[in-house]
């Protein structure tokens, strides 16, 4: 006679191998970037910049958010994008974990006119300055976010911490986010809690995915 375990996979239970399903693939993603080595890593940075940059919704946007590259964990550096885009009068916002007002609890992006005026605050990557304008909702026609891993529907696995699960649904719409990242970072599918936001585009250095 054989005998079946049933598995309930609801609840708490469910919640549990989702969690340890994104620890496992946070792993996973930070080896496989640390493996990499820096001249091969900035070729692929730079192939992803000149696919954001040829973008219609780049090359049409008048406000646009970035973000610092956190360089010791090998993320996609976008300074290119940063660096194109100002040239043209583009108004560059980064992400700031300071909230706008005493009113407003939520994180969000600040306007930076010069790169010089940024500054690590503690979280790993330059910050704009504490008395930066704020991107108001519905200001910034695009937003640029980062990844550990994406999958093909716009899902997106970062460093758990929940910046832009918070922020984008503040910005887009009518705003356009586009995810980056390495295309080994490229997976079919991730696993999703109710909170993660999806993104429209997926941007990696060898495609570029139009969720939405």
């Amino acid at each position: 006679m054989v005998y079946y375990a049933v598995v309930d996979l609801t609840g708490p239970a469910l919640d549990d191998v989702k969690r340890r399903a994104k620890r496992l693939i946070r792993q996973r993603m930070r080896a496989l970037r640390g493996a990499i080595p820096g001249a091969p890593r900035s070729d692929r940075s730079r192939a992803i910049a000149e696919r954001v940059l040829a973008l219609p919704e780049v090359e049409g946007a008048r406000s646009l958010a970035s973000f610092w590259p956190m360089e010791d964990k090998g993320e996609v550096d976008l300074r290119l994008v940063d660096e194109r885009c100002r040239a043209r009068g583009v108004r560059l916002f980064y992400p700031s974990a300071v909230p706008g007002n005493r009113d407003e609890s939520v994180p969000g992006f600040r306007l930076v006119e010069h790169l010089a005026e940024m500054a690590e605050a503690g979280h790993g990557f330059l910050e704009p300055r504490e008395d930066a304008p704020v991107a108001l909702p519905g200001e910034l026609e695009v937003v640029l976010v980062p990844a550990l891993a994406v999958s093909e529907l716009g899902h997106r696995l970062g460093y758990g911490a929940g910046f832009y699960d918070q922020v984008l649904p503040r910005f887009c719409p009518p705003g356009v986010s586009v995810v980056v990242a390495h295309h080994f970072e490229l997976l079919a599918e991730l696993p999703t809690d109710e909170w993660d936001v999806a993104c429209d585009i997926v941007v990696t250095d060898a495609r570029v995915i139009r969720v939405k």
